[in-house]
């Protein structure tokens, strides 16, 4: 007799954090973004040196881009593709193996100095390839062919970390290189795709949910194909040649696009539920990533770190905490709201994006950010870590 996902989680008899792809993941991505930032804030001060391979600048972009964000991908992939195949859920020790790689590349990575010049990047890209090939098997079997897209951008994903190890082995600035552009372009797109289904829907059923007369427009229309149509073409462009003016001006309609496509989503409806309004006012960093650095470009401002800021901190930052709090909630059994630690949070986030975005005005503005993103990171942490610890529907005491 075929088996549910609740049955198949529930014969599990470890530990509730290998349950379900996301508890493992988005816990220790959390922890993991915690301590990463901790310690760029020590090497900032010059209290500290790390045994790694990597230049300082570029561990920093490393372990944020494809170290957290690797494993907020894969707790939501593993979250979300039994959802979209009907297929059970990798759980148990599968999953726990999975997780043990991704602690593996964080390890190898960070003492990479004292490995052999090819292992660090052998072990850390062990478990994007194994993620993807988890990911390929499930939606062959489940015949769910409209997903190969995410699956597309996973693999230039794992592309993009392999360049980034390759231009540090050849003693290239990786920090500002094409595997950084790579990721973060493709990082931009994921959400651009993932968030365009997700926010109008969500949207849409709460809306309906108040009896509001408003509705947003319903995903993937005409226009939010065509403007994902034309984002691949401009990032792509952005990713090979970053520093001309022509590139300035394509970031520009890249960004009056996303915007545009942002408004037909009617998020300012969604201002008393802040666990919705977040997913607006996350996706807004998209388009003032694209139009601060298009202008850098234009201007011919060679400080195009902070404007690339708005996507790191800003776009993923802020987009991966709102989907981290929205999940756990959900398939923890919580009612979709948010409490006054949430929306702290938030605001914590949001305010270490800004401050990272006007670094070159002030560099004390680069480590109070750092201190604000440790704030948003904490509160998941001690507010969230409990929930993804327990078993669904146990509370805390």
């Amino acid at each position: 007799m075929a088996q549910t996902s609740a049955e198949q989680m529930r014969r599990w008899l470890g530990p509730a954090l290998f349950s379900f792809g996301f508890r493992p993941f988005f816990l220790f991505g959390a922890v993991w973004v915690i301590v990463a930032m901790s310690l760029w804030l020590a090497i900032l001060a010059g209290i500290l040196d790390l045994p790694t391979r990597f230049d300082r600048g570029s561990w920093h972009a490393h372990e944020f881009l494809f170290g957290y964000l690797g494993a907020v991908l894969a707790g939501f992939l593993l979250t979300a593709v039994p959802n979209w195949t009907g297929r059970l859920p990798i759980v148990g020790w599968p999953l726990a193996g999975l997780f043990a790689l991704w602690c593996a590349g964080r390890g190898a990575i960070l003492f990479s100095q004292v490995l052999p010049p090819l292992i660090a990047p052998a072990i850390d890209l062990l478990f994007p390839v194994a993620l993807g090939g988890l990911i390929l098997r499930e939606i062959i079997a489940g015949k769910n062919w409209r997903n190969l897209i995410v699956l597309s951008l996973l693999a230039v994903f794992t592309l993009a970390n392999a360049l980034f190890h390759f231009e540090v082995l050849v003693g290239e600035y990786a920090a500002q290189g094409y595997g950084l552009r790579l990721g973060l372009a493709t990082a931009v797109m994921m959400i651009a795709v993932i968030g365009g289904r997700i926010i109008p829907s969500f949207t849409r059923n709460w809306l309906v949910r108040e009896q509001h007369s408003a509705r947003p427009t319903p995903p993937m229309q005409r226009f939010d194909k065509a403007t994902l149509l034309l984002s691949l073409p401009i990032l792509a462009i952005w990713t090979l040649r970053p520093f001309t003016a022509s590139t300035g001006l394509c970031l520009l309609v890249l960004g009056i696009l996303h915007l545009m496509r942002l408004a037909r989503w009617q998020g300012h409806h969604t201002l008393s539920e802040p666990l919705l309004f977040v997913l607006h006012a996350s996706y807004v960093f998209i388009p003032l990533g694209a139009l601060a650095l298009g202008l850098d470009q234009i201007l011919s401002n060679p400080g195009t770190a902070g404007a690339q800021h708005l996507w790191m901190a800003g776009a993923i930052g802020a987009m991966t905490l709102a989907v981290m709090t929205r999940a756990t909630l959900g398939h923890t059994g919580r009612a979709l709201t948010a409490g006054k630690a949430t929306v702290a949070m938030f605001l914590c986030i949001f305010v270490a994006a800004l401050m990272r975005f006007l670094t070159p005005l002030h560099q004390g503005l680069s480590t109070l950010s750092g201190m604000f993103w440790l704030l948003a990171f904490g509160g998941f942490v001690l507010v969230y870590g409990p929930m993804l610890l327990r078993p669904k529907g146990v509370q805390s005491t």
